[in-house]
């Protein structure tokens, strides 16, 4: 079933990255994590269904999203850039296999930390702390580290910056891929579980890895980007 939103505000996160705020409908229910289909209403997209998570905690009046542009594909997100206040979109019911199973380290690859902005949000609402949680997080410069400062700011949780395509980012941001090498000294110290989201192949590679710095299947909580 599809449920029809109006678009209440837009306004950018980053260079690339918009924030989508909807009218609740009464009645619509999501777990942090989850995700929805969206498509546009505007002629010629409304076949075009792509998945985006949430990015509110569950309670309020409003549900919201954080979504990157991808000007060069020429497709949906490009449009969702410039939509206006008033337009309408279309959500399929909520879906989504990342699910706050407790406190560890969170792994993401871009517009791979939405589904996490949820999470961490509702636990830190939940536990007043986030004691116990790590955010590592991937792009390729420093200027596309989404809700940076929001990030830094929690209680609790420590944050590990890294880029792939800048060579000379500001104090506090890491330049290396991570791969084995990077990832061993957090599972060397890590007891929970370690969540995972971001590209297909980012997933499907960091998951190899925990696994072979022993981390066992059941402690990797993972959903593809794509």
């Amino acid at each position: 079933m599809s449920t029809r939103l109006e678009l209440q505000s837009i306004s950018p996160v980053t260079h690339d990255t918009h924030h989508l705020v909807f009218p609740r409908p009464d009645g619509f229910d999501f777990d942090p994590g989850q995700a929805v289909e969206l498509n546009l209403t505007r002629e010629g997209w409304t076949d075009e269904k792509r998945p985006f998570t949430f990015t509110n905690p569950v309670d309020g009046d409003t549900l919201e999203f954080v979504i990157k542009s991808y000007p060069d594909h020429g497709g949906v997100t490009e449009q969702i850039a410039t939509l206006k206040p008033g337009e309408a979109v279309e959500v399929s019911d909520p879906w989504g296999a990342i699910k706050d199973k407790g406190p560890g380290t969170f792994i993401a690859g871009g517009a791979g930390v939405t589904p996490f902005i949820s999470i961490l949000r509702a636990r830190l609402a939940r536990e007043g702390s986030l004691e116990g949680c790590r955010l590592i997080f991937s792009n390729k410069t420093e200027d596309d580290i989404i809700l940076r400062d929001e990030f830094e700011a929690m209680s609790g949780l420590e944050t590990v910056w890294t880029v792939t395509k800048q060579d000379d980012p500001g104090a506090g941001v890491q330049t290396a891929k991570i791969d084995r090498g990077f990832l061993a000294p957090y599972v060397e110290k890590e007891s929970g579980k370690f969540y995972v989201c971001g590209p297909h192949e980012m997933v499907d590679e960091l998951e190899a890895t925990l696994k072979e710095l022993g981390v066992s299947q059941d402690r990797i909580v993972r959903e593809d980007l794509d």
